[in-house]
């Protein structure tokens, strides 16, 4: 039935109402002044951030949490270009998001008027589908589509471009029903292949990874490993699809892989990879699996008809949605597992070890031991705790170290994005407060979206953040000293008091030099933010040589100085 007439600006959220959004994440603009109006009544909670790309971030960790596309409103221009990095985080993470962007009127477009820019062709290779709304009476079906398209196959980004006179232009126009997300499955004929390579194994492999999953789905996973008797590890950042202190998990696949569980990878006969891409990051450079055709009997099953096949030529490749394959995984009848039938406890053995106190801290010279750190937060605090991070070595210390508590405690980005970590830890406690959630930034990391304590505080949003303050850009001082060792050039930095600052936003804030320090600053950090509902920092000062749990800065150095007399 047609509604009465309405503005564009309404229309469109009448749409986001019928699409189930209950909240939604921007800055405000003039560009986009009639959806601020029509949101004023419509129950859709709106998220002031300081800065697009906080906000653009936030709305990607909340298509991360619950499945549902976040959604990020910004202004034209400069708003767009700060939001982009949300979007193609979005992107190689696999994850529902729309971006709204305020847009010139038409009466001005194509002058390059104030602010505009084409969106099709910037955001043309880090979206899913971009398009601009011109006429307010095609508003329901193009927001139909946008939910649809970022929900269906592999999860992703859709922008949507709003020019301003468009949406204060009435228009009588019925509106759509709910989106409904469509993936595949996989077909009878490829269950049963895939169970007669699993039957003919002798040492398989699960790598679960990638987006489109929920608790269901690894649910049902877990039961069809469990059936198996089957080892399983996670891909880059995606180390919660399995509760890390289950039998049968035994390590990530990424950054700092452990060694053992890379052998384990590279000599597996039988590799079935549910959802993960494959990527850079996963493969450690495309060297655990060799391409085009790696030499495990590769099983991908990923959401995507374009990404299989596209660098790994995988003898069982299968489009589908995670719980429609994970489903059928637990429906299958169990193999027997006797070939393989101990090299779960042994790579489990494997992952336990890896985890114990790396050799930096077994002197006990280091005023402040990050392992031990990560030992009392985990004794502090609940297993399904949401821990968030951005991209850096600090990173290292919650993947290596931390057991993330299953679906849904990590969010952290696949795509390498610094400045991800304080806006995805306050969306986090704004998406579901009554869950404790830790943030783990690095210095440089932190202070490109600080700025979104404000947000936390004025949202009574009691996220803590560990800021790790070891006064540079670690990750790249350390491939510095790899490279270039003893020329220290562009990576040092000059901080403020980071505690001082939290107070200031009106936080709590506390400094942390020494490891017995820890335990009590975490304690009260908890009471605050459970007890006030407002944000703590604790910021950790600490040598900067501490580089990774494997190697310190001066060893780097050293060992490349002495690689380059030989």
């Amino acid at each position: 039935m047609t509604h009465p007439s309405r503005t564009g600006g309404q229309i469109l959220v009448d749409a986001l109402k019928i699409h189930g959004v209950d909240t939604a994440f921007g800055v405000p603009g003039e560009s986009y002044l009639d959806v601020l109006d029509a949101l004023h009544e419509s129950g859709i909670r709106f998220i002031i951030n300081r800065q697009e790309g906080g906000a653009a971030f936030m709305a990607e960790a909340y298509g991360k949490m619950t499945g549902q596309p976040g959604i990020c409103f910004v202004t034209r221009g400069p708003g767009a270009t700060n939001a982009s990095i949300g979007v193609h985080t979005a992107f190689q993470d696999s994850t529902p998001m729309i971006l709204f962007i305020g847009q010139v009127g038409g009466d001005f477009m194509d002058r390059e008027a104030f602010q505009e820019i084409d969106y099709r062709r910037m955001y043309g290779q880090m979206a899913k589908w971009v398009a601009q709304i011109d006429r307010a009476d095609r508003i329901p079906e193009y927001m139909a589509r946008a939910f649809q398209v970022a929900t269906s196959g592999r999860p992703g980004p859709v922008v949507l471009a709003l020019p301003e006179d468009m949406l204060t232009t009435m228009a009588a126009v019925a509106d759509t029903g709910r989106y409904q997300p469509t993936q595949g499955a996989p077909s009878q004929p490829q269950m049963a292949q895939l169970r007669a390579m699993l039957a003919g194994a002798r040492r398989p492999l699960v790598l679960l990874g990638g987006g489109g999953w929920n608790a269901q789905a690894c649910a049902d996973v877990q039961r069809f490993a469990e059936a198996n008797a089957l080892p399983v590890a996670c891909a880059f950042r995606f180390q919660d699809l399995l509760d890390n202190n289950h039998p049968h998990y035994v390590g990530d696949v990424g950054i700092g892989i452990n060694p053992k569980l890379a052998a384990r990878v590279k000599n597996a006969d039988v590799l079935i990879a549910i959802g993960p891409r494959l990527g850079e990051m996963t493969t450690s450079g495309y060297e655990l699996l060799s391409s085009p055709v790696p030499q495990q009997r590769l099983v991908h099953i990923h959401a995507s008809p374009e990404e299989l096949g596209s660098v790994y030529q995988g003898e069982l490749m299968i489009a589908s949605g995670m719980p429609q394959v994970a489903a059928m995984l637990a429906a299958m009848e169990p193999v027997d597992a006797s070939a393989w039938q101990g090299s779960v406890a042994e790579a489990k053995a494997d992952y336990l070890a890896f985890q114990q106190p790396p050799p930096i801290f077994q002197d006990g010279q280091a005023p402040l031991n990050l392992w031990q750190l990560v030992q009392d937060m985990d004794a502090l605090t609940p297993a399904d705790t949401i821990i968030t991070n951005g991209a850096g070595n600090y990173a290292t210390w919650a993947h290596r170290f931390h057991r993330y508590g299953g679906m849904r405690t990590q969010l952290a980005p696949t795509s390498g994005a610094m400045g991800y970590s304080v806006p995805a830890g306050v969306a986090a406690k704004i998406i579901d407060p009554s869950r404790t959630v830790i943030t783990f930034a690095g210095d440089g990391e932190y202070m490109m979206n600080g700025q979104e304590l404000a947000t936390a505080v004025q949202y009574q949003a009691g996220v803590i953040i560990i800021v790790f303050n070891n006064g540079m850009f670690g990750t790249i001082r350390m491939h510095q000293e790899k490279n270039y060792p003893g020329r220290v050039s562009g990576t040092e930095l000059h901080n403020p008091d980071f505690a001082a600052l939290a107070q200031a936003y009106g936080a709590h804030g506390e400094v942390v030099t020494e490891t017995a320090q820890f335990a009590p600053a975490l304690q009260r950090a908890l009471e605050h933010t459970r007890g006030k509902n407002l944000p703590a920092v604790i910021e950790l000062r600490y040598d900067g040589n501490l580089i990774t749990p494997g190697a310190t800065l001066e060893t780097i150095r050293k060992n490349a100085e002495a690689s380059r007399k030989a």
